[in-house]
């Protein structure tokens, strides 16, 4: 019974606006805490199909010590779910029981009356078109333990139909039942149909495969930190991101990783292990703290920089906080700062080559305005790069190179909210300082000797031919 309490109080605190779904369920004493996790988000998903249900089959009414947070999370487990897990459902498995023949009635009535035929549909029937419903299900193979061809066979075996690469969205957009593809843009990415649940799936639980959005991809893929590189990924938890900077190096070199949070530290390295990453270095430490004199960090050429924002590009955030509109003018402008003094910060590593600025934001404050502020502060020695000319959906045009920065969102790319900036450090056009140039220019009265030589030389004439 543990499982479904604590999935009801967690459910309990979001709508009480105590916070979001990841932070409560981290704070929770819950081990188990991916299983608690999808638990919650996918009764949070199915929420209104579920207090449909409830209130048509009348089983707040039958049973007046069900609580409403509790109540949704048994009738999910019990019409959508698994099914109840072992003996954790205690007294309430036997009380859904006596309901259970009204509460599969009234699910299939109300898809007889919105016209579908599977559960997932319910939601398409009840959402607006490009909301976070038509956002499809990203899967990252862990090239760390398999490759895609092994994965692509075993989905096969499973009776799933693979379709080869899309070459547009509009492949990605109409995917239905039991088919996936391979993402037209990032290699190893497979898609799946929005709904599709792969939390119990063993390539999943063994770590060869990441549940990861595309855009939450980009950082790393356009990093591109070859194997033996030195990196630093400032901001780390909850990891999705550092494993695959490691698959990207092959587990060679050195991912410095740092994060204030001990709680989600603890959880990325359970997540890295199962990965099979070995080359990362977890610190539980603000990275506004960390040295760029410190000879460890001397050679560090890479920096990911994903700090905390108002995640206001993410899917899901209306379903963690109900009701939530934009972030407020003042949190904004504290987010930005943070986010702009973490920018300087990284900027300031004396190897540094290549810096990609990420945020799950859809606001300028946090995007354009951070990186325009970060390249005018840095005096020229850093330029925006640009990368993926196909990408649809470009920065704000609100400062010369800012369509360089790419911008994602459920409407123009299928994936959830992101911002990502590439910063590329200005080479010297030449090798000779200034200095050099200048000490080398000859002197004045050497320039006299010279011409002095050149007149008193016999002439030389040239050479029978």
């Amino acid at each position: 019974m543990a499982l479904y309490a604590e999935a009801a109080a967690v459910l309990a605190g979001v709508e009480s606006r105590q916070g979001s779904i990841k932070s409560l369920v981290y704070a929770s004493r819950f081990q188990r805490v991916k299983q608690l996790y999808a638990l919650v988000c996918e009764t949070q998903r199915y929420a209104a199909v579920l207090d449909a249900v409830i209130e048509r089959a009348g089983l707040l009414r039958a049973e007046k010590k069900l609580r409403p947070h509790l109540a949704q999370v048994l009738v999910y487990e019990l019409l959508l779910g698994r099914g109840f897990r072992g003996a954790g459902g205690g007294r309430w498995k036997q009380v859904l029981s006596r309901h259970q023949a009204r509460l599969k009635a009234e699910l299939a009535r109300l898809k007889v009356q919105r016209g579908v035929s599977r559960n997932e549909d319910l939601l398409d029937a009840g959402s607006k078109p490009g909301g976070a419903a038509q956002v499809p299900r990203f899967v990252r193979v862990n090239t760390l333990k398999t490759c895609c061809e092994d994965a692509v066979d075993y989905f096969k075996r499973q009776g799933f139909t693979y379709q080869g690469r899309a070459s547009c969205l509009e492949d990605l957009r109409t995917l239905q039942g039991k088919r996936f593809l391979l993402d037209p843009l990032l290699p190893e990415l497979l898609v799946f149909p929005a709904h599709t649940d792969l939390h119990d799936h063993p390539l999943y639980q063994a770590g060869h495969l990441i549940l990861q959005d595309k855009a939450s991809c980009l950082p790393a893929m356009l990093l591109a930190p070859p194997p033996g590189a030195q990196v630093i990924d400032a901001c780390a938890a909850p990891g999705n991101k550092t494993s695959h900077l490691a698959a990207l190096m092959k587990n060679q070199g050195r991912i410095f990783a740092f994060d204030l949070d001990a709680k989600r530290l603890a959880s990325m390295a359970t997540l890295l292990a199962r990965a099979g990453v070995s080359c990362c270095e977890l610190a539980e430490r603000d990275f506004l703290a960390v040295s760029a004199a410190d000879p460890r960090y001397q050679q560090v050429q890479y920096i990911l920089l994903d700090p905390s924002c108002s995640g206001s590009g993410m899917p899901s955030r209306q379903l963690e906080e109900p009701g939530a509109g934009a972030p407020s003018k003042e949190r904004l402008q504290a987010l930005a700062g943070f986010q702009l003094r973490a920018l300087d910060h990284a900027l300031t590593f004396p190897s540094l080559r290549r810096l990609i600025y990420s945020t799950c934001s859809l606001c300028q404050e946090e995007n354009e305005d951070v990186v325009q502020e970060a390249l005018q502060r840095c005096g020229g020695a850093f330029r925006l790069a640009p990368a993926m000319p196909t990408w649809p959906h470009r920065g704000l045009s609100i400062f010369p190179g800012a369509e360089h920065c790419l911008r994602a969102s459920p409407d123009t790319t299928l994936t959830g909210g992101f911002f990502v900036a590439i910063f590329e450090r200005v080479e010297v056009p030449s090798l000779v300082s200034p200095e050099q140039v200048e000490s080398s220019e000859p002197s004045p009265a050497t320039k006299r000797k010279k011409r002095r030589r050149v007149a008193a030389a016999p002439e030389v004439l040239p050479a029978d031919s």
